[in-house]
């Protein structure tokens, strides 16, 4: 994350802490007393750090759980800044799901906040560094025959030989299915074991959102399994984990931070991978800007087309949820990559 967003997002992470303190000390805001453990209307309160997390909860937890996201549709997750009654009802929730390293100000808040239910996505799954910078250059995600040792030796090879440290272990995780899936069977665990009265149920709405999860991974591995170009370019670095599963190479205009500007030497270099890896499109997203990617596309006379990185749902989105959002995706990188 830029400085910049990072020193804003603590300082109003502290103001709201501050707020909640205030709260707490005049006996709590509205809904905050009388509320029994089972949360609204006898059902387990869900608080969900953004919609990746908050389609998760709803499947999983159907009928059972009250699902309330901190994000709201059309906010970039990146940037969000929480209120003080945002961070109570955080204090109020019974169940806490979110994903650690996609939004500073929701770390800090949720590791300040007195629930015994407090899951991050991240840790039911494995995560892997998709964002280590050559000059701007981003390397070697799912090259064929090569193992993940080898992948890792590779970045690192790369970031010492330019001076470049790696930014880290990518979060985006929700845009694999199959890592996906192996979230939701530790989010369904979780809620388990918070509501063991609903254990049944949690664990039948888990089996059908993975069915659902793998029956979309075999649509994109077959999709994507034959095409004119492996190469595709996007605004930000949100698809490695999706470009390492399908073995294609994205090719981010800015990094793992969508806010980051790319480099004039980034740009060049852009323009020389798409003439090399005949790559016809450049992808923007609904949340962000899409002023570089279709300045770049204009430079080099290619397509513009989205590709969404699914922080949110929104009137622009190409689908109602998760599912349909991705297999919008999938038809646009086959059209992109040219899918036989």
């Amino acid at each position: 994350m830029n400085v910049r967003r990072s020193i804003s997002a603590t300082a109003a992470t502290g103001a709201a802490l501050l707020g909640l303190v205030t709260l707490s000390a005049c006996g709590g805001s509205s809904g905050a007393t009388g509320k029994d453990k089972s949360g609204k209307d006898g059902k387990l309160d869900v608080v969900a750090s953004f919609y990746p997390m908050q389609f998760l909860a709803e499947q999983i937890g159907g009928d059972h759980v009250s699902v309330t996201t901190l994000t709201k549709p059309g906010a970039e997750p990146h940037d969000l800044e929480l209120t003080a009654r945002q961070v109570g009802e955080l204090g109020e929730a019974d169940y806490i799901l979110y994903l650690k390293g996609i939004q500073p100000a929701v770390d800090d808040a949720i590791q300040q906040a007195d629930v015994k239910n407090k899951v991050d996505a991240a840790t039911l799954t494995t995560l892997e560094d998709h964002g280590a910078e050559v000059d701007g250059h981003e390397g070697h995600e799912g090259h064929e025959g090569e193992t993940a040792s080898e992948h890792a030796e590779h970045a690192d090879e790369h970031a010492d030989e330019h001076g470049h440290e790696d930014a880290g272990a990518d979060p985006h995780i929700w845009l694999d299915p199959v890592k996906y899936a192996e979230v939701a069977k530790g989010v369904g665990d979780s809620l388990a074991k918070a509501d063991p009265d609903n254990a049944a149920a949690y664990k039948k709405n888990t089996d059908e959102l993975v069915k659902k999860l793998d029956a979309l991974h075999t649509k994109f591995d077959q999709g994507l399994k034959n095409t004119t170009t492996r190469t595709f370019i996007t605004t930000h670095s949100a698809f490695g984990y999706l470009a390492e599963r399908y073995k294609l190479d994205q090719e981010g205009i800015a990094g793992l931070d969508p806010e980051s500007e790319p480099s004039p030497a980034r740009i060049k270099q852009l323009q020389d991978v798409a003439k090399k890896d005949n790559v016809s499109t450049v992808f923007f997203e609904t949340l962000a800007s899409d002023k570089t990617a279709k300045t770049l596309a204009k430079d080099t006379g290619l397509k513009t087309d989205v590709l969404d990185p699914l922080e949110g749902i929104t009137k622009k989105s190409k689908g109602a949820d998760y599912i349909e959002v991705m297999e919008s995706n999938l038809v646009a990188l086959q059209k992109a990559l040219g899918a036989k």
